[in-house]
């Protein structure tokens, strides 16, 4: 079973290398792992349908940087308060993820985080449907990461799902998952 420490040592140890120029739109999501009697378990949201990138999707919680932000980590920090209110007071930056780029223009930074287990969610019901935890050790775990390939715009692109329960975990959010799961292998 993983351990916060496990995390913590893995990110020590993560070589992140931030790109020097990219016409991708920075934007950041927050990992965030709860410490739970069953294990640690990861907070993920599911996107409201009418929102115009990765409706109904899967994700973390994050978003765009905004001018105001002055870092990566403030804008999970606070889109993550926006989407599931949850506060800064409860979670502990622990670390950062390899860069995420997307097809839709996006590059993503992952900010991983403990967030205390005693939050209380408050969801943004414009932009977030449901909110949810599965365990970090069934989503890291390899047999349980489908890998394809799909075309778009004449380009072939390597994609994994995380099927759990009723829920499909695919695209970024998988991606990001996986990156997650190779570092946390390496202890």
């Amino acid at each position: 079973m993983i351990k916060l420490i496990d995390i913590e040592q893995a990110l020590a140890r993560a070589n992140e290398i931030t790109p020097k120029e990219t016409t991708l739109r920075p934007s950041a999501v927050l990992v965030p792992v709860v410490e739970r009697e069953q294990g640690l378990q990861l907070l993920l949201t599911q996107r409201t349908d009418h929102l115009r990138h990765h409706a109904g999707q899967i994700s973390f919680p994050g978003g765009r940087m905004d001018k105001t932000d002055k870092d990566l980590i403030h804008t999970a920090l606070r889109e993550t308060h926006e989407e599931v209110g949850i506060p800064d007071q409860l979670i502990n930056v622990l670390g950062k993820l390899p860069l995420q780029p997307t097809i839709s223009g996006f590059m993503i930074q992952p900010i991983v985080a403990h967030v205390a287990e005693h939050y209380e969610m408050r969801l943004c019901e414009d932009e977030v449907a449901d909110a949810f935890e599965v365990p970090l050790d069934f989503v890291i775990d390899p047999a349980n990461q489908n890998h394809s390939y799909r075309e778009y715009g004449g380009m072939r692109y390597s994609i994994y799902s995380i099927p759990y329960e009723n829920r499909n975990i695919w695209g970024a959010t998988a991606n990001i998952i996986v990156q997650f799961s190779k570092l946390i292998r390496t202890l």
